[in-house]
């Protein structure tokens, strides 16, 4: 899973303590936007060349190339994509707003600087012989980026979040040098045990009329692939099949706090979906679940 979930958090703590939310100021202020530009700038820097030396370093290089890749994972690490993006977008908007950039400018470029994000690895993979570019993970960057950008330019305000949670999985064990070994490998690897969740904020979208802290959440995930294409899946004798959930989802933005760790913690939860009852509709039956994460 090349998708920057931990890079998320990383960056999460590393920005959001140089953007206080109560301290945007009117007008662009220069050396605020130095640190952004600094900070961010060593991060990503940090980030392509440890990628580089973590997941690429041993694997033969050649000259660039696409891989299809979309019949994998049943899409779950498409949508992995996409969460990635979108968070890396909105860790973005809000050092640049600290940064006093204008709000509609701010989402603009804030979009712009998900999608940078996520790049390099379509263009290590692209140089890879194990693997290749993506024009699927592309369009889930874009997504991403979209999905955040277009809120903000339009209402200045998420309607709809992204959010992962996960869970270890019965199948890890099966390939635990392809779907981890313990369990942060798996967090990263093991598609079976990741859900990735649409959260509607009901309550802005009915201007009050519905409690604040609790949205509803549509989730995606997927389980039975021990094999990332589903014919050599099955071909093993695995039988991969999609999930769909719907769950409540706590809303931990309507916290407020001058904390600033209890700030950084909140900012990172609001990118997970809390354990929940939750409803599945999988293999064309209803399954409930008195807590899913």
């Amino acid at each position: 899973m090349k998708n920057f979930l931990l890079c998320f958090f990383l960056l999460t703590t590393l920005l959001h303590q140089e953007a206080p939310a109560q301290a945007i100021p009117d007008t662009l202020q220069p050396r605020r936007m130095r640190t952004v530009l600094l900070v961010s700038g060593t991060a990503y820097t940090g980030l392509v060349l440890g990628l580089n030396e973590l997941w690429y370093k041993g694997h033969e290089r050649e000259s660039f190339h696409f891989f299809n890749d979309n019949r994998e994972w049943q899409q779950v690490d498409k949508a992995g994509h996409a969460y990635s993006t979108y968070h890396l977008s909105r860790i973005h908007y809000q050092t640049l707003r600290w940064a006093g950039m204008p709000a509609r400018k701010a989402a603009l470029w804030s979009s712009i600087g998900g999608l940078a994000w996520m790049l390099p690895v379509e263009i290590l993979d692209g140089f890879s012989a194990a693997y290749g570019a993506s024009a699927g993970d592309l369009v889930a960057n874009t997504s991403g980026a979209l999905l955040f950008g277009s809120q903000q330019l339009l209402w200045g305000q998420q309607f709809v979040n992204l959010k992962f949670s996960f869970h270890p999985s019965t199948w890890a064990p099966k390939r635990p040098r392809l779907l981890g070994k313990s369990f942060p490998e798996q967090l990263m690897k093991d598609y079976n045990g990741q859900t990735y969740w649409l959260s509607a904020d009901i309550a802005a979208m009915s201007r009050g009329k519905w409690p604040s802290w609790l949205n509803i959440a549509l989730g995606y995930g997927a389980s039975g692939m021990v094999y990332a294409d589903p014919a050599q899946n099955q071909a093993a004798g695995y039988m991969d099949y999609r999930q769909l959930f719907i769950a409540p989802d706590i809303n931990l933005s309507r916290i407020r706090t001058n904390k600033k760790a209890l700030r950084v913690l909140l900012f990172v939860l609001e990118g997970i979906h809390l354990p929940t009852p939750a409803i599945e509709l999988s293999r064309k039956k209803l399954y409930f679940h008195p807590i899913y994460f």
